[in-house]
């Protein structure tokens, strides 16, 4: 066991190795469709050896890519967060990367095994925070005399208040913090760059994936798909059992992706203009007005899309068609790809270079040539988070022999902890990104 005390209380963690992890740390509580408030300090040790749960949700929509999780517990009540750090760190002397989990705002946990951060903490000597966060309508519903929406971005923010105040007496430096995420987790990132309230909260920036092109919903289009998720629930949503909510938000989803499902944006997003989320021309300016002050790096992947639509059955049914069907799904790929992530990605990165922030740009290539998921969204996660037994049947992965994934991952987490340690990459010949310029750094 390893106790830490901080202004929050007393924690009583677990060695594993040569890292110590403290799991299921309450950073908040909020009731149904309000804003988080800060836990009060515990009057004595708490024991934070096991999960805390995780927000409710259905079962992720990329299982079939990724792989399962192991099944965590699931509560309303999952404001909570991971820590994971060196052995015998020094309080306060550890450059710390706080992770956003993606799963298009509906699912996901900082907490699954598939985000071990054990080996990265090895490896890089960094401390590494993963956190929950409210989701799908509990999190983002916008609806007028019920809820404002954007409750899992005040989640987030004040967690990362939650990392000031107390990450020090786990090893953690709060003045070199980088938020890191991928999928939803880096379209959040890209929010919070834009938000006031979070200027002293990190000043480093990775996103992996994100999906950037989809933008954030005006309050008017998350009042409609409010209004879709309500006319499918059978009850008060104040007071309707969280089961039901589920079913009426898989239910809005389906309805919202329209005929044969083609449309697979995710139907809760944060709302500009809604608190803390300023509208876009405001969110823009804070963005630039904060750039000389943060370092980033944003990327994408080469086959995005093959996460989407590798198993989709209209786009799988296009395929079999002889001659031109493959080449119809792989263009259809490529359009969607370069909307959705890579056109705004540099789109944001040309927005942060032009007001004077150091941003790196990288692509994620193919692992194996034989595996037919390429390399799609949510690839690049086995190589930062190596656990090779939480990652053993994802099928993304498969035919890829795992004594090539642990080399490739090595570097990936190389270049990931000497950006959260030196806000640079020096180690490779990796080039600051200069705006108009599509040049990237391939990985891994």
């Amino acid at each position: 066991m390893w106790d830490v005390t901080t202004p929050s209380g007393r924690w009583r963690g677990r060695v594993v190795g040569d890292v110590v992890v403290h799991r299921g740390i309450r950073y908040a509580r909020a009731d149904r469709f309000g804003a988080p408030r800060r836990i009060e300090m515990s009057p004595g040790p708490v024991d934070a050896t096991a999960p805390h749960p995780m927000a409710p949700q259905l079962p992720p929509r990329l299982e079939a890519v990724m792989g399962s999780p192991l099944p965590l517990a699931q509560d309303e009540d999952c404001l909570a967060l991971t820590v994971t750090a060196p052995e015998g760190a020094e309080p306060g002397s550890l450059p710390v990367m706080v992770w956003l989990h993606g799963g298009a705002y509906v699912s996901g946990g900082g907490e699954w095994n598939l985000y071990d951060a054990s080996i990265l903490v090895r490896q890089t000597g960094i401390v590494v925070v993963s956190i929950n966060y409210r989701l799908g309508a509990l999190g983002y519903l916008r609806a007028p005399g019920i809820s404002a929406g954007n409750h899992g971005l005040l989640d987030q923010i004040t967690a990362l208040e939650w990392v000031q105040d107390n990450i020090a007496e786990f090893g953690g430096d709060p003045r070199r913090v980088t938020v890191a995420g991928q999928s939803a987790g880096a379209q959040s990132i890209a929010a919070l760059l834009g938000i006031e309230r979070t200027r002293p909260l990190f000043s480093r920036a990775i996103l992996q994936s994100a999906p950037l092109g989809l933008g954030f919903h005006s309050p008017e289009k998350a009042e409609r798909v409010g209004e879709v998720f309500l006319g499918h629930l059978d009850a008060d949503v104040r007071r309707a059992a969280v089961a039901d909510i589920l079913v009426a938000q898989g239910a809005a989803a389906r309805a919202l992706a329209g005929p044969a499902g083609l449309n697979s944006a995710p139907p809760f997003l944060p709302v500009s203009g809604i608190d803390p989320l300023p509208d876009a021309d405001l969110w823009r300016r804070n963005v630039a007005a904060r750039a000389r002050d943060v370092q980033v790096v944003i990327g994408c992947t080469d086959d995005e899309m093959k996460a989407f639509y590798g198993n989709h059955p209209v786009f799988s049914a296009v395929r079999a068609v002889p001659l031109a069907g493959p080449a119809v799904v792989s263009a259809a790929e490529r359009l969607v790809q370069r909307r959705v992530f890579d056109d705004a990605s540099f789109a944001l990165a040309d927005l942060l270079a032009d007001a004077g922030a150091d941003v790196f740009c990288y692509r994620v290539r193919k692992l194996h040539p034989d595996n037919p998921f390429g390399a799609c969204h949510c690839i690049e996660l086995p190589l930062l988070f190596g656990d090779p037994d939480a990652w053993r049947n994802s099928p993304m992965l498969r035919g890829i022999p795992a004594d090539r994934i642990e080399p490739l991952g090595r570097r990936t987490r190389d270049y990931w902890g000497e950006f959260v340690r030196d806000g640079r990459i020096d180690s490779a010949p990796w080039h600051r990104h200069a705006s108009g310029v599509r040049d990237v750094f391939a990985l891994p």
